[in-house]
């Protein structure tokens, strides 16, 4: 069995739905520490030709809290005003607004189911048949740390094959996984490039701007552009 095991963020870019493709069992880990500086209520779109923040509020956000016990902010318009007024003339926005519109006004206010509950919107609509299911929802020793304790989520679900992000090249060992009978991967996406309007590509966005400019046929043929080292 191919697993996975990342974090919740706000419309992540493509490489994220690369790693939920490529495994059987993506897990959302939820119950880890909120990291304030990332992406996890954030993320870029195209607006002008440039990339700019779009974002989430968060109440009470804190570094000592975990994702799963922060709530967002309800009713904020902001985020689905700006997201209309940069794609409205993108070529697939009748087809894609209506979804995200959905997900922003997503009545959860609980940070990580709200931003699994996106997850999973964007899964079905990518043909993403992968099983979803949060890390608060597994048995495992929470005792541990970083790598041992994905080793522990792993060996507790039967996994063969871990599959991570390629920044996780500085956290985990593949030897220490062998030992575990577990293969690990790294993946790393190729260079994806697609028109944008007119202008010159502007890369690593949100997949809201894979969307907006892509049929999913298309997009079903960028998650498979990617090695595993």
């Amino acid at each position: 069995m191919k697993l996975a095991i990342m974090q919740p963020y706000f419309f992540p870019y493509i490489g994220y739905w690369q790693l939920i493709n490529a495994v059987d069992t993506f897990i959302i880990y939820d119950d880890v520490t909120y990291i304030k500086s990332g992406f996890i209520n954030r993320n870029s779109i195209l607006i002008n030709n440039q990339s700019n923040k779009i974002n989430i509020k968060i109440l009470g956000a804190s570094s000592y809290k975990q994702i799963n016990q922060l709530k967002k902010v309800t009713n904020d318009p902001k985020p689905l005003k700006t997201i209309r007024m940069a794609y409205s003339k993108a070529p697939y926005f009748e087809v894609i607004f209506p979804i995200i519109e959905k997900i922003i006004n997503h009545p959860e206010n609980n940070l990580a189911k709200y931003l699994g509950y996106s997850i999973d919107v964007i899964s079905n609509f990518l043909k993403i048949n992968s099983k979803l299911i949060y890390s608060s929802d597994i048995k495992k020793s929470n005792d541990l740390k970083s790598q041992e304790k994905i080793l522990n989520i792993c060996s507790n679900l039967g996994a063969t094959n871990y599959i991570n992000s390629i920044g996780g090249r500085a956290l985990y060992c593949k030897e220490q996984f062998h030992q575990k009978n577990i293969t690990l991967h790294f993946l790393q996406t190729k260079l994806i490039n697609y028109r944008q309007f007119d202008n010159e590509f502007v890369a690593n966005l949100s997949m809201i701007d894979v969307m907006m400019f892509n049929k999913v046929e298309d997009i079903r043929i960028m998650l498979q552009n990617y090695k595993l080292v």
